[in-house]
Parts: C-alpha cells; sequence; structure tokens
C-alpha cells in the first residue's frame, strides 16, 4: 500500500501547490544616441539660424505669430520628459518629440517656402542630427509640406526659421545636458 500511497502523493502533490511565479521580466536597455555628436550639431544648428541674412529687409523686424490648434509644427512641451532627471532614466518619448520637430523642419527646408533661397548649411546640420537620432528611433512620419502661394513663401520663410531657432535652443539644451 506504501508505493500505492506515495505514487497518488508524487501524482497529486504538483496539484496541490500553487503555480510556478511568472519570470521576471528582464528590462531591456533603451538604445542611448551619441549625445556628445547631438549636442555639438545641436550647438551648430543654434549658431546657424541667428546668421541668416533676411531676403527682405523689411520682414527683419515682422513677428509672426499663427497657431496651429493641432500643435503643429511639433514643439517640446513637458509632457515629453526631457527634463534632466527623467533623460537619464528614459529618453524614448524626448526623443522621438525631437526627431518629428527635426523631421519636420528638414521638410520645411526642403518645400518650396525655401526654392528661392535654399539654406543647404541648415539642411546639412538638420541631416547629421537626423541621422544620429533616427539610427535609434527609425524614421517619424511625414507631413507633406502644402505647396504656397509665391506671395507667401518669404513670410512663410521667415516664420520656419523663426520656430526653428525656438526649437533648436530647447533642443540643444536637452543634448547638453544628456552629453555631461
Amino acid at each position: 500500500m506504501a508505493p500505492l500511497l506515495r505514487l497518488c502523493l508524487c501524482l497529486c502533490l504538483p496539484l496541490l501547490l500553487p503555480p510556478p511565479a511568472a519570470p521576471v521580466p528582464v528590462p531591456v536597455p533603451t538604445p542611448r544616441p551619441d549625445w556628445t555628436a547631438c549636442r555639438n550639431l545641436s550647438r551648430e544648428l543654434l549658431r546657424l539660424v541667428p546668421t541668416l541674412k533676411e531676403p527682405n529687409r523689411i520682414l527683419e523686424e515682422t513677428h509672426l505669430s499663427v497657431e496651429d490648434p493641432k500643435n503643429w509644427p511639433p514643439r517640446i512641451r513637458c509632457s515629453d520628459s526631457c527634463d534632466p532627471s527623467t533623460l537619464d532614466t528614459n529618453n524614448t518619448r524626448c526623443l522621438q518629440r525631437i526627431l518629428q520637430g527635426l523631421q519636420h523642419y528638414r521638410d520645411l527646408l526642403g518645400s518650396d517656402i525655401f526654392t528661392a533661397h535654399p539654406l543647404p548649411q541648415l539642411e546639412a546640420a538638420l541631416d547629421q542630427l537626423l541621422g544620429l537620432i533616427q539610427q535609434e528611433h527609425g524614421r517619424p512620419p511625414q507631413h507633406p509640406v502644402a505647396p504656397s502661394e509665391t506671395w507667401s513663401q518669404s513670410l512663410l520663410q521667415r516664420l520656419a526659421l523663426q520656430r526653428l531657432q525656438s526649437f533648436a535652443a530647447i533642443m540643444s539644451r536637452v543634448f547638453t545636458h544628456s552629453a555631461s
């Protein structure tokens, strides 16, 4: 009888024990871009934008303020987690927003707005930064730039450069902290 009892216990015991705990997921390290290269390129971009000469002198004193209700063009906001404490632990959200903004301004520089006055140095700096960040996070969806009227191109160019300068200033701060 003892062997039969042992056999029953061996077969029933696993049914009485709680199921094994689920394996603890191993955190996957998030890829990190070359922060130092990003810092240097963002500083270069920040240096280039203000040095551009306005093609029409009258526009130098013009301050345009057009807000898009869909939050376009992309801006770095508090909710993007670009603060120093979050960047050290999880930079994905912040880098995605920066990538989205860089792609937007690169698309603008390649649009008809800048055909009369192309800015090859600015395009090259944006391309290099995009290349560094896209290695880790892929390419964001493109938003095609609508064709513009010839008369409005100078105004749109001015607005785009003003916004790019603001975006580059914040982006440069993010990369400066991260490269430290």
